[in-house]
């Protein structure tokens, strides 16, 4: 690695020793990545008090973490803001070199992080190390886009004058994460952020809490600088004055969200107080249109591999199964089939789950509540429908046909293992019933007819449109929504633009 000037002045801490009490880790977890504390200025601090940190399969803790206020969150922009003056001199090819060096230490210890998502967040063990992979693969690609951070020349029409366009780090970045994926919506966004010169504090999830955690930790022994990388974990209870402390501070520059689309419009309220540049990645309600010319089997699959990731509760999962009627009755019990066939409830740890846990119990009964509300205005139960014999925050994955748009599940987005189906009868009356939403993050459709192909994709009212395809997201794609959906994008070339400011030079006298 390079050793330029800027790093010298910006030295990194030395590596810690595990925080008072974790001498050994709850459920085989690694004592050594287990963090109970928060991370401010490259050392770990605790305030007086704690919060349980519980694993949604059984309720049982896991741990308690430092439980931080707006103090914390003050004192944590500081660190980065001093942090910045000096981060943002260092040269692009040296920050590259330190988040190629975080991505190798996520690699290597990709198991371990694993292991702590799938015993704060519920989801399957395959799942969680290919959640870490693709944190990981962002933290690789933002360290590659940090040397490709280009500026312009204009000529204008004085002949004594040049334009030249730069492109400046922003400042301070406040980073406010999801628990449904604890590692991966860090990095989409630090990676960006560190890689255009800006520095970041992170407010994760109260559910999910240890993977930020996790991930100071080997930023620490990557060598990223004191103050660059921040986190302040709160309770839910604390979780309103952290943030508003972040987002009013006057130190910060950016604020980025992945969340509801409720939160997001009060963080945007806060952020119009001092003008502060805002990523908002908000709430989805993705349909899900197969065609009368769909190949039935790969419907199916992508219907799968979209509704029942992490249980049904990700962001761009489909929501609504608009289904022509040509073809309905063959999807709904091929559809049918896989789920019993492939779909096994149970621990996230345990080898055959393909379905853990719900996060919580307002997320169970948010399901109920929906499948309640379908079945009593004429939706009929294919399969499932309730909560699963495993009790706590299981439920059983759940097919409805004959749903209508005025049930709860066509108007809400579940965040659950619910595919309720739709049967439509024209091209036109599908794309209307996909548009007919105040969002707009995501849309899958299965068709074989190119002409359609080409119509129905320009005309969904969606950030990311899914062909044949039920998994679209990728470190080099740009993800992002449109309507109440969100403003701006991650990853890809343009996710490192939300955290650069242009700057136009005129010079003139030539």
């Amino acid at each position: 690695m390079a050793t330029g000037s800027g790093l010298r002045r910006l030295r990194a801490p030395p590596r810690l020793p595990p925080a008072r009490g974790c001498s050994s880790g709850p459920a085989g977890l690694s004592p050594a990545l287990l963090r109970p504390d928060g991370f401010v200025g490259g050392r770990w601090v605790r305030p007086a008090a704690a919060f349980p940190v519980l694993d949604p399969a059984s309720g049982a803790s896991l741990g308690s973490v430092a439980d931080c206020g707006a103090p914390e969150a003050r004192q944590a922009v500081r660190a980065a803001h001093e942090a910045f003056g000096r981060w943002k001199r260092v040269a692009a090819k040296e920050r590259s070199s330190l988040l190629r060096k975080w991505y190798d230490l996520m690699i290597q210890n990709k198991e371990e992080l694993a292991k702590i998502i799938t015993a704060e967040s519920g989801k399957p063990l395959k799942e969680a190390e290919g959640e870490v992979v693709y944190a990981a693969l962002f933290l690789e690609w933002f360290s590659e886009e940090a040397r490709r951070i280009y500026g312009d020349i204009i000529y204008p029409p004085a002949r004594d004058r040049r334009a030249l366009v730069l492109k400046q780090p922003l400042g301070v970045a406040a980073i406010i994460t999801p628990w449904n994926f604890p590692s991966a919506m860090i990095t989409r966004k630090v990676g960006a952020a560190l890689a255009a010169g800006c520095t970041v504090v992170v407010k994760p999830a109260e559910d999910t809490p240890f993977s930020a955690l996790a991930l100071a930790e080997l930023a620490n022994q990557a060598g990223i600088p004191a103050g660059v990388y921040n986190v302040v974990p709160c309770s839910q209870k604390k979780a309103k004055e952290v943030g508003e402390a972040l987002c009013t501070d006057p130190l910060v520059s950016k604020i980025s969200f992945t969340g509801s689309t409720a939160t997001g419009k009060v963080l945007l309220h806060h952020a119009a107080n001092s003008v502060k540049r805002v990523s908002m990645e908000l709430g989805g309600n993705a349909p899900f249109i197969v065609f009368d010319s769909a190949n039935v089997e790969q419907a199916v699959a992508g219907a799968m591999a979209s509704k029942f990731r992490n249980s049904g509760q990700t962001c761009v999962c489909s929501n609504r199964f608009l289904v022509q009627k040509g073809i309905h009755d063959s999807f709904v019990k091929k559809f049918a089939e896989a789920m019993k066939g492939q779909l096994h409830v149970g621990n996230g740890f345990e080898e055959r789950t393909t379905q853990g846990p719900l996060i919580n119990q307002r997320a169970v009964e948010k399901v109920e509540a929906q499948v309640s509300d379908a079945v009593s205005k004429g939706a009929t139960l294919v399969l499932g429908g309730k909560r699963h014999t495993l009790g706590h925050n299981f439920f059983e994955p759940t097919l409805l046909s004959n749903v209508t748009r005025d049930m709860l599940c066509s108007q809400e987005e579940t965040f659950g293992p619910l595919a309720p189906v739709i049967k439509f009868n024209t091209e036109e009356e599908a794309v209307a019933i996909a548009n007919a939403t105040d969002v707009g993050l995501a849309g899958y459709f299965y068709s074989q007819d190119p002409a359609q192909i080409w119509r129905v994709a320009e005309q969904l009212e969606v950030g990311m449109v899914g062909v044949n395809e039920g998994l679209i997201s990728s470190v080099e794609c740009p993800f992002g929504g449109v309507k109440q959906s969100g403003l701006g994008r991650e990853g890809s070339k343009y996710g490192i633009d939300e955290y650069l400011e242009i700057k136009y030079v005129c010079l003139g006298g030539l």
